[in-house]
């Protein structure tokens, strides 16, 4: 008599937007095999992308572990956030999921004006994360609300945005047109000794047809002439940190998502980025 064979499943889902993460959708899909075949073996691999969920999911893969943290929203008020701490071995190494301080989810429906949404939490998070000790930090900058080309989130972390005369600007994508200088004398020190990695779209970019404003502005509710100011906004910050830093980011692959790394490693933007990130 031949003993029957055990079914084995693997589960590798990617989330939901808005919806269900990575992990839930795969402990949905779990449930629903258990229910039907209560000897299967099943083993569940959310997939992410920087993206909704990507900090639980690399911290339950490591043996790591979430930090709450309470951050400001994208549309100015405090949300419940949270980083990974990875597990094993090498460099205390963060996760800081720009959804989870900058997401759409968080942006209301009658709210969606990215040009009026901010990344502020997300250099919160960098900076609770450094806190924290992490010598290495990877920024998901997948799903986000916003398009501020990571204004909010350089003034989190000491960054100065300046008018012509002197003021400060108010950190998103409708006043990024109105920035004149940028004073980072006040960059957290730690950024100098600590290495910023991206997890991005490398086929992002942060100016032009295939723009961050001109692709992804419509999917955050922005109008068509929300996009042409949000897209002169970007053409407007691309050569004011070529003049700044002496880098041309415009054409960059993945520059449409560097807004999260601080200004001082643009340099190193390219070798810097994990493109397509699973």
């Amino acid at each position: 008599m031949t003993t029957p064979a055990v079914l084995r499943f693997v589960i590798a889902p990617s989330g939901f937007k808005e919806s269900l993460d990575a992990a839930a959708v795969a402990a949905a899909i779990a449930a629903g095999i258990r229910r039907v075949i209560p000897d299967a073996i099943v083993d569940r691999v959310p997939l992410v992308d920087g993206g909704e969920g990507s900090a639980a999911a690399l911290a339950a893969a490591t043996g790591g572990r979430l930090v709450p943290v309470t951050v400001t929203g994208p549309v100015g008020k405090p949300v419940p956030a949270h980083f990974a701490i990875l597990g094993g071995r090498g460099p205390r190494t963060a996760v800081v999921e720009m959804a989870a301080a900058a997401g759409l989810r968080l942006v209301p429906a009658d709210r969606r004006d990215p040009g009026r949404t901010s990344t502020t939490g997300v250099g919160q998070l960098i900076s609770a994360a450094l806190d924290s000790g992490c010598e290495r930090i990877i920024v998901g900058c997948g799903d986000s609300g916003t398009c501020d080309g990571g204004a909010g989130a350089l003034t989190a972390l000491g960054v100065r945005l300046l008018d012509a005369d002197g003021r400060p600007v108010t950190p998103d994508g409708h006043h990024l047109g109105e920035v004149a200088t940028i004073d980072a004398a006040g960059l957290d020190p730690r950024l100098c000794h600590t290495q910023v990695l991206l997890a991005c779209n490398p086929h992002n970019l942060l100016t032009g047809p295939r723009g961050v404003a001109e692709v992804f502005g419509p999917q955050k509710g922005a109008t068509p002439e929300q996009v042409r100011l949000l897209g002169a906004a970007m053409a407007h910050w691309a050569r004011l940190l070529q003049r700044t830093y002496g880098v041309d980011v415009a054409a960059q692959p993945g520059s449409g998502a560097w807004a999260v790394s601080e200004p001082d490693s643009l340099l190193s933007l390219a070798r810097s980025s994990y493109p397509g990130t699973s």
